[in-house]
């Protein structure tokens, strides 16, 4: 019984990982740029007849990764919010390194550089880019290629990058931003357009997550129930061993 129970030990552990990552899924399903995580270990547990009892994933099924697929753009007529249509990223500039994001909620610091929503800086193909105080709000056009000009004059361009193949390597850094592990280098984009007075909605789809959170809960129950059952099977021969 101590194999079987280790088994049923591990998917319930697992099964609570998962719940935990659809939780979060749910919770930023209003998150502008967000993008869900993925885990397939109860699909595997389903596919495996795991209604009944407890079956083991293999490394694969454990792996949570995130779906990068575009989520709905969302007209807002501010400004400075930007929305990208095909694979790619805005980067910003950390102390720690550049980050990668599809938030493109930005605004102005007290310099007149364009930022994020924590103040960090939203790299340009040449630098920071900076808007002129004489011009206003109003007066900053970008193209859908990332050109930004102020009071008719260009003052720079956004950086933007893709990770093609390697984009599902991708690792979470906070406030919907991603990071490469060291030796995966971004590239130029693709037919990646720039929208302007409008951001990428969370691509969480709530009625996929709460199904998925149901069968979860189903799985980890029937788990429960079979890890009970072998206890009191256990019990029961103890108690016939010793008399």
């Amino acid at each position: 019984m101590s194999d079987i129970a280790a088994q049923i030990g591990s998917s319930i552990d697992e099964l609570t990982r998962e719940f935990n990552v659809i939780s979060h899924n749910l919770a930023n399903v209003s998150t502008v740029g967000y993008k869900r995580r993925c885990n397939a270990f109860s699909k595997s547990l389903m596919a495996q007849g795991a209604g009944t009892k407890a079956v083991s994933g293999d490394e694969s099924d454990l792996y949570s990764t995130f779906d990068f697929t575009q989520g709905n753009l969302i007209e807002t007529g501010r400004t400075l919010d930007f929305a990208l249509c095909g694979k790619g990223f805005f980067v910003i500039e950390t102390p720690q390194g550049p980050l990668y994001t599809r938030n493109g909620m930005f605004r102005l610091n007290e310099n007149g550089q364009i930022v994020d929503s924590l103040g960090r800086t939203v790299a340009g193909e040449s630098g920071p880019v900076s808007i002129p105080s004489g011009a206003g709000l109003s007066q900053i056009s970008v193209s859908t290629d990332g050109s930004i000009s102020a009071a008719g004059a260009a003052v720079g361009k956004f950086k933007l990058v893709d990770f093609k193949d390697n984009e599902s390597e991708l690792v979470a850094a906070g406030f919907s931003c991603f990071q490469p592990p060291e030796g995966i280098e971004p590239e130029p984009p693709e037919n990646l357009i720039v929208k302007q007075g409008a951001h990428e909605g969370s691509n969480v789809q709530l009625v996929e997550e709460l199904v998925d959170m149901i069968m979860v809960s189903r799985l980890y129950e029937a788990n429960m129930k079979f890890l009970s059952v072998g206890t009191d099977i256990s019990k029961s021969l103890m108690g016939v061993a010793m008399g």
